[in-house]
């Protein structure tokens, strides 16, 4: 299993980690097989999306905090990050992606993003490739 490390700088933030997955992919030697990304935080998340056009991201982030306020008075949460919690219960904590010819399968315009719901912090993303 491989470890990435991700320094978010904004408090919701989506990260595109595809170059370095991809890398751990190749260094792997895997010909065919499946690679899993998950994240171990309960604050933050991945998904894959478009990449070519970052307006995408961008909305992502707006409607994720449209649907789930930062404050809302009657979050119980005493940390003060139940929003962050939500997020990440909404998108995830992994993806599972195919390998075939040591690349990862991935739509045109597919990348795979680290989402930081609490940030900013400095994260840990496992990378595990079996084939």
């Amino acid at each position: 299993m491989n470890e990435l490390t991700i320094r978010t700088r904004e408090r919701t933030e989506l990260v595109d980690i595809t170059r370095q997955v991809q890398e751990v992919v190749r260094q792997s030697g895997c010909r065919e097989g499946v690679c899993v990304v998950y994240v171990p935080h309960t604050t933050a998340g991945i998904t894959v999306q478009e990449h070519a056009d970052p307006d995408v991201v961008r909305d992502l982030v707006y409607v994720l905090d449209r649907l789930v306020p930062w404050n809302d008075p009657k979050y119980r949460h005493t940390e003060g990050n139940t929003a962050a919690h939500v997020k990440s219960a909404l998108v995830g904590h992994s993806a599972h992606l195919l390998v075939r010819d040591s690349r990862l399968q991935l739509g045109t315009w597919q990348g795979i993003f680290f989402c930081e719901f609490d940030g900013p912090r400095t994260r840990h993303v496992w990378v595990r490739v079996q084939g």
